[in-house]
């Protein structure tokens, strides 16, 4: 087991900051992108996301997978070399469409989502199998993955506020510098962990995982409440821009959010070090429901309000970014799977979060346009119906979420 100091924990962190840098545009900006500039329907774009992070996601466990079935003494950071490339041709070709309609746009569109989502996944899910091999000393995982998530909240930050002031091409160049940084100081300052030597390599098949009850458990948590949390985020755009006629401050709402998380990592890792990582997180979904729901009554105008919100639930955010994937690095060790089977458990978790998004933005947006909604409207059966998506439902599920992770086993470790 390894201890490792704040320098290496930010070099192994740094490649973080582009992949959120990435996140952001694709799961925020890109649906209002394509409906408003290129007058893609909203059933339209949704259908266009389900599918390509269904198949995405279908994707991860395949390769966690092969991750796993690496050729002994090998290690993790070929597959991120291998996944820089899609990530920028994905990414540049997803935000410079050429000035077409119809067919033409939309299949522009979905097969540029394929490629940036080929990318994402294989970096992702060998970068978090990576960390997770590091260290299993329980104080060190929830450091390691605070450190990781606080720089990609950095990421995110970055990328709202540059939002506003850059074009996508700008966005683009900033995205490949950060990319080749961040990859440059983990290849020179993180041990390789590589493949051991005393194990035949194979992968773990989902059968034999879901027989784990702490994995059960908190998979089951995880999906709850990442649906909870991907509904507000699809939809966060049009909800300021028509419920709350605050268009302009969008951006500005976005960078309270996520500093308020940055801030709240050291909280979250002191609370979770003096109690456990499970009541840690807990706690912050009861923070979540109990902010998050008054965005149901507020109207046009209320900045302040939903600052309030904003501050509240950016908070919690710390804690749903850094927990989980702890916790996942304790289930693993207590499952003695630690430094062979990383990459099929975050494949199977990378599945998962997917599957929230895609459910997110796949049925979400359909079903609004169903019940009246669409952009730019102002009739209140349509209003009614976005600001009952946006607050109401994700706080059911974060309920339901929060009561299966009170009941869950991983309490005991």
């Amino acid at each position: 087991m390894m201890t490792l100091p704040f320098s290496r924990l930010l070099a192994y962190g740094l490649l973080a900051y582009p992949l959120a840098f990435i996140a952001l545009p694709i799961y925020v900006y890109v649906p209002q992108f394509y409906a408003e500039r290129f007058g893609v329907s909203l059933s339209a774009v949704g259908t266009a996301l389900l599918i390509s992070r269904i198949a995405d996601a279908f994707f991860d466990p395949y390769i966690g997978s092969l991750i796993d079935k690496r050729s002994q003494g090998q290690g993790y950071g070929r597959y991120i070399l291998y996944a820089i490339p899609l990530l920028l041709i994905g990414f540049f070709a997803l935000f410079h469409p050429p000035e077409e309609q119809g067919v033409a746009i939309f299949s522009w569109f979905f097969v540029s989502l394929i490629v940036v989502y080929a990318g994402f996944s294989l970096a992702s899910i060998a970068y978090q199998a990576w960390g997770a091999a590091l260290t299993q000393l329980p104080g060190e995982r929830m450091r390691l993955s605070a450190v990781r998530e606080c720089c990609g909240l950095l990421g995110v930050l970055s990328v709202a506020v540059l939002g506003q002031l850059v074009t996508f091409t700008w966005l683009s160049l900033l995205l490949g510098l950060s990319l080749l940084i961040g990859a440059a100081s983990l290849f020179r300052w993180i041990p390789a962990v590589v493949h051991r030597q005393d194990v035949v390599s194979a992968s773990l098949s989902w059968r034999v995982m879901f027989k784990n009850p702490d994995f059960r458990s908190l998979f089951s948590v995880f999906v709850l409440n990442g649906i909870a949390a991907a509904i507000p985020a699809t939809l966060f755009l049009f909800y300021t821009k028509d419920q709350l006629h605050l268009a302009e401050q969008s951006g500005y709402l976005l960078l309270i959010y996520f500093i308020s998380a940055v801030i709240s990592m050291p909280f979250w890792s002191a609370f979770a070090k003096r109690t456990h990582e499970r009541d840690a997180w807990l706690l912050s979904m009861l923070i979540t429901i109990g902010s998050f729901i008054w965005a149901y009554n507020l109207s046009s105008y209320d900045l302040i309000p939903f600052a309030v919100i904003c501050v509240f639930t950016g908070f919690s955010l710390g804690a749903d970014l850094a927990l989980p994937p702890a916790l996942l690095a304790a289930v693993i060790h207590r499952a003695g799977h630690s430094e062979r089977y990383e990459g099929s458990y975050f494949g199977a978790w990378s599945w998962a979060n997917k599957m929230n998004l895609a459910l997110a933005a796949g049925l979400a947006l359909p079903l609004l346009q169903v019940l009246g909604y669409q952009p730019g409207t102002t009739s209140p059966e349509g209003l009614h119906a976005l600001s009952s998506a946006y607050a109401i439902l994700p706080c059911a599920l974060k309920c339901l979420a929060a009561f299966y992770l009170w009941r869950s086993p991983i309490r005991s470790f």
